[in-house]
This record gives C-alpha cells, sequence and structure tokens, in this order.
C-alpha cells in the first residue's frame, strides 16, 4: 500500500482519482490544488508517491515537477494530463517523472502505472 499525494487543480479530478486510488488499495495521504500546496504537503507528508496534473494555474505540472526533485531527488512522480500535447510527455519524463497517464484514463489503466512505479 502506498501513501499518495494528489495535485490537481479541480476538485472534481481529486476526487475520481482518490476513489480509484483507494479501491486499488492505496492511502491518500492529501490533496493538494496547486504547486505552492503540493510542496507545502510533499514536506510535511512525505508521500510514496504524487500523482500531478500539468495543466494547473500558477505553476504547471513541469515546474512542480523540478521543484520535487529538487526537494527529494528520489521522489516517485506521476504526472497526469488531459492537455493532448504530446510533448508534454516528453518534457516531463526528461525532467524526472517516473511515469506519465493522458487524461482521461481508465481506472485499470491508472492503478496499472501507480503499482509499477511503486515496484520500480
Amino acid at each position: 500500500m502506498a501513501k499518495i499525494l494528489i495535485v490537481d487543480d479541480s476538485a472534481f479530478a481529486r476526487n475520481r482519482l482518490q476513489l480509484v486510488i483507494q479501491g486499488g488499495g492505496h492511502k491518500v495521504v492529501g490533496h493538494a490544488m496547486n504547486g505552492q500546496q503540493a510542496l507545502e504537503q510533499y514536506r510535511e507528508l512525505k508521500p510514496d508517491l504524487v500523482t500531478l496534473d500539468y495543466l494547473m494555474p500558477g505553476m504547471n505540472g513541469e515546474e512542480v515537477l523540478l521543484e520535487l526533485i529538487k526537494l527529494d531527488p528520489s521522489a516517485k512522480v506521476v504526472v497526469i494530463s488531459g492537455s493532448g500535447d504530446h510533448s508534454i510527455k516528453t518534457k516531463v519524463l526528461k525532467a524526472g517523472a517516473k511515469e506519465f497517464v493522458e487524461k482521461p484514463s481508465m481506472q485499470v489503466e491508472i492503478l496499472k502505472v501507480l503499482d509499477l512505479v511503486m515496484e520500480a
């Protein structure tokens, strides 16, 4: 069971993802709706994994990812994006994300990716 921090500016997306994660046997330890909250909660909660939306106001997912990696070079981050811009996947994987999931995604796909990253 992994302790997971969900970062997404959409309350609907955070709640949906929480149901998926908990249904897969993992524990959601926190929610953040922007990059600043994500960094604060990462320091405080020390999650095993972070799910990170890419398109957010203020700091985008890539900027948050880079800051998370500075805080903890071993951070496990899965970026989730519905932007449709395929170059985002390449950028975030080069920046240190462990995986990338395109929105909308199926519950099975999300859980498969989270389990894969936790096993690595």
